[in-house]
């Protein structure tokens, strides 16, 4: 065979070789992501139980009240 076409041959199988294995790659890289979602999706019931605490609407610390809110603007019909 010719040199040139066995170049070619050896070139475009070396080719495949970094495709199938770059394939390969993303698939271990999309298995691992969707083991990390199932294994963070069973402890998330866990963090729904966190309970964030009221924040201040004032600097004083105090809240607002539902008389201290104005009311909406009104639009014309």
């Amino acid at each position: 065979m010719h040199p040139e076409i066995l170049r070619e041959l050896s070139a475009q199988r070396g080719r495949d070789l970094r495709e199938r294995a770059h394939r390969a790659q993303l698939a271990r890289t999309a298995s691992q992501g969707r083991r990390a979602i199932r294994r963070n999706a069973r402890h998330l019931n866990e963090a729904d139980a966190l309970v964030v605490p009221a924040i201040p609407d004032y600097v004083d610390g105090t809240f607002r009240s539902a008389q201290d809110r104005v009311p909406a603007a009104r639009h014309a019909a």
